[in-house]
């Protein structure tokens, strides 16, 4: 049986490129072990660029990643956005991020996948209105 596809958040691209993220070392492990590239979406490609520019860190190995195809862009928001919206309005007093109604939004599609998070709200969120997402996670 295949592996299941790893769709992935802004935490862990973020922890694995800086050193003194509380998360660094968990994710290197993680992305030591994967084969596969990881999917995700251009709101978490924003997301984590500004996050490694506020640490005073440059987004240059993640974009190195992308041409690599070590990470693949695989999501329009806007073939979606009928479910999107449903999505931020469902979990609105989380409150839930673009960038998070996206990755739940590929895990509905996706089937079979993981998604490789540090957010504890992907314990919450749910596909298709209550099913439980599989997390590739440290908690």
């Amino acid at each position: 049986m295949a592996a299941p596809r790893l769709v992935c958040d802004t935490g862990p691209l973020v922890a694995f490129l800086n050193r003194g993220d509380q998360h660094h070392d968990w994710a290197r492990d993680q992305f030591e072990r994967i084969v596969q590239p990881l999917v995700t979406c251009e709101a978490v490609l924003s997301e984590a660029v500004f996050l490694l520019h506020s640490d005073g860190l440059p987004a240059d190995p993640l974009l190195e990643a992308i041409d690599r195809g070590a990470v693949v862009v695989q999501f329009s928001a806007e073939e979606h956005w009928p479910d999107l919206r449903r999505l931020l309005a469902k979990y609105q007093n989380l409150p839930m991020s673009f960038a998070d109604a996206c990755l739940v939004r590929m895990a509905e599609l996706a089937g079979r996948c993981q998604v490789v998070t540090t957010d504890q709200h992907f314990r919450i969120y749910r596909r298709h209105g209550r099913n439980i997402i599989p997390l590739l996670a440290p908690f």
